[in-house]
């Protein structure tokens, strides 16, 4: 049965096993060769790193056919890499709400939530600024990635960019309370002063969170 690492064990990996890791995080669905080239070594060596975490139980295999040949196989993490990224004080944190809910009720939480969000975003409106939207969505990935979230930067459009994360510290909040997504959605609205829509998120089984961030224009 494969065994269980805490998440200090990670350290414990060699550097190309974390690094397969960190990738397989931001990019599922991987192949080998596509693992190796990622880290710069041979197909032979990363076959030998991802079979060692696969035997760990923080990888899994699919399959995808080929027009010709025997089908693809592709690497992902499993639920049981979870506990290697960044999670937060999410054990406490959850106890907490869950005793405001039992004595104030669940709107206690919402509001908590909320001031929360409200104080993380007064914190850092100075270092967003209120440049062009794109200069201020790559200063909130740059927050967001030091946060945990393996944040990123993806299509730019005219008047929407688009930002991607990779791992949900809160993850375990967000299930128990989702007004935990809704009030980061909001956070984002008010420190980038700007439109957010999410199409995509981790608490619901996607791969990634997805954000859509819209330029707000003044009224006419």
């Amino acid at each position: 049965m494969p065994r269980s690492p805490s998440p200090t064990e990670a350290s414990g990996y060699s550097s190309p096993k974390r690094g397969i890791l960190v990738h397989l995080k931001r990019s599922p669905n991987t192949s080998l060769g596509e693992v190796a080239r990622e880290l710069g070594i041979s197909k032979v060596a990363a076959l030998s790193h991802l079979e060692r975490l696969e035997a760990d139980g923080l990888l899994a295999r699919a399959y995808r056919a080929g027009k010709v040949g025997r089908p693809e196989v592709l690497f992902s993490l499993t639920p049981r890499a979870t506990a290697l990224f960044p999670q937060g004080y999410t054990e406490m944190s959850i106890c907490a709400l869950e005793f405001i809910e039992r004595r104030l009720g669940r709107p206690a939480v919402a509001e908590l939530l909320g001031q929360r969000a409200a104080d993380v975003a007064d914190r850092h409106r100075n270092r967003v600024g209120t440049g062009r939207l794109p200069d201020r969505v790559r200063e909130l990935v740059r927050i967001r990635t030091e946060s945990g979230y393996m944040a990123e930067m993806g299509t730019r459009r005219k008047d929407s960019v688009e930002m991607l994360e990779h791992n949900c510290p809160i993850l375990a909040i967000a299930e128990r309370f989702p007004e935990a997504c809704e009030t980061e959605r909001r956070m984002f609205e008010s420190l980038l002063h700007a439109r957010v829509d999410v199409s995509h998120r981790v608490v619901a089984g996607d791969p990634v969170c997805r954000f859509l961030l819209h330029e707000r224009r003044p009224p006419a």
